[in-house]
């Protein structure tokens, strides 16, 4: 009785290399990852405490502006990525993300509140106020009034659009 040709592959148990396709979805993957390294500012580069090649080789490709030059720089991150354990990485930069994306929706959230305030005055005051009963609605008032003001004599934000601004952004962040 001859065995079938699956079974001869399951008593193969030799772990095989990863294919061309493979490898070279996991170059690109780590060159991904090291674009996105290069968009970090300094301090969050700093945090994640790369090997000092790596850290080196992101910082020059901030620096160059030739478009081949700059391609080859990506290439040879993507390189250096290979030897790196990037699962660390890819979580600081999710979270980096994340932090973002919440500080984009706190001024998004702020930037609204401030419109709508300026656009309904009183009404909207009112419904500030029965979230946050300890608000000093004379003192929000004088605020609102003021960036109303400003409104309607220039069409941009002025100095009383962005103190009503900041003192939403202080309120919101001390409501729970």
């Amino acid at each position: 009785m001859t065995a079938a040709p699956h079974d001869r592959e399951d008593a193969d148990e030799t772990p095989r290399p990863p294919s061309k396709s493979a490898r070279k979805r996991a170059a690109h993957a780590a060159q991904d990852l090291g674009e996105a390294l290069v968009r970090l500012r300094e301090a969050e580069l700093e945090a994640l405490q790369l090997p000092e090649a790596l850290g080196e080789a992101i910082r020059a490709a901030r620096h160059i502006t030739s478009r081949a030059g700059a391609a080859r720089q990506r290439q040879y991150i993507g390189k250096l990525m290979r030897a790196v354990d990037v699962e660390p990485i890819r979580a600081a930069l999710a979270a980096h993300s994340e932090r973002a994306a919440r500080e984009s929706e706190r001024f998004k959230r702020v930037s609204a509140w401030r419109e709508r305030l300026i656009a309904e005055g009183p009404t909207a005051l009112a419904e500030l106020a029965r979230w946050r009963p300890d608000l000093d609605r004379a003192q929000w008032a004088r605020r609102v009034s003021a960036a109303q003001t400003e409104r309607r004599r220039s069409a941009g934000a002025g100095a009383a659009a962005r103190e009503l601004f900041r003192a939403l952004r202080t309120l919101f962040d001390t409501m729970p």
